[in-house]
């Protein structure tokens, strides 16, 4: 019997630079994240977090490198690559006078489903992230993990690989922190979706998290925060990282 060939990467980036002008925004990066799995990128504000968010959803253009999602390059093949990719940026998508339900439709025709089929996938996503009795609510009045976690439903619609969140977490208080950080993980678990968790608060992960370590558009490390850690806490792990690569 022939093997089956192996399942491409969620996200594999090889080689990633970007120029605005005379700033190097990245220099050089790579790295994949394996289907069904975890990825934090940690990085303080302007290590280069929200560029690479920025490239991977084809905002802009890279100056050099390549990106695939899912086996599809970016630059050649946009449609594909995008079409198995779920995004929630730090800036809100969903229209606060309309309801939930509103919102989730027109996203859904955005992404060319049939309002049979949206209608019931709009119920599923709902029931994954914990929403279902607020499919009639106007999204104004959710609180602001609700709205988070609506926003994780509008990008789970069309049943992405990989889900890319960016600074997800921005404005909430600690207790919405870890739902949030507790439902994007048992997404994971459950649905099998591969995960970019861009982020600056290292108290978000847990010992065994991968964390890329993002510094002047360049990684620093990648490894598990324990090993990145090595029985220091990650924070000053980060920077006597951060301190040797500016000396």
């Amino acid at each position: 019997m022939i093997p089956a060939p192996a399942a491409s990467p969620a996200l594999e980036v090889s080689g990633l630079s970007h120029r605005f002008g005379r700033v190097q925004a990245l220099r050089g990066i790579s790295f994949s994240i394996p289907q069904g799995a975890f990825c934090a990128l940690l990085g303080v504000n302007g290590a280069g977090k929200t560029t690479l968010v920025s490239l991977i959803t084809r905002l802009y253009n890279s100056s050099s490198g390549e990106i695939r999602v899912a086996g599809h390059d970016l630059r050649r093949s946009p449609r594909q690559a995008l079409a198995k990719l779920g995004v929630v940026f730090q800036s809100r998508a969903l229209d606060a006078d309309l309801t939930l339900e509103q919102n989730l439709s027109y996203h859904a025709a955005l992404h060319g489903m049939s309002p049979a089929k949206a209608r019931l996938r709009i119920g599923e996503v709902l029931e994954l992230v914990d929403l279902a009795p607020k499919a009639r609510s106007r999204v104004a009045t959710l609180s602001g993990g609700q709205q988070r976690r609506a926003e994780i439903a509008r990008a789970l619609l069309h049943r992405p690989q990989l889900l890319l969140l960016d600074e997800a977490t921005a404005g909430l208080d600690l207790r919405a922190r870890a739902d949030l950080l507790a439902l994007v993980r048992r997404l994971i678990a459950e649905e099998g979706v591969s995960t970019l968790w861009a982020t600056h608060i290292f108290e978000e992960l847990l010992p065994r998290d991968r964390a890329l370590l993002l510094h002047r558009g360049a990684v620093l490390a990648d490894g598990t925060c324990a090993d990145i850690a090595a029985d220091r806490p990650l924070e000053q792990a980060f920077l006597t990282l951060t301190g040797a690569a500016a000396a």
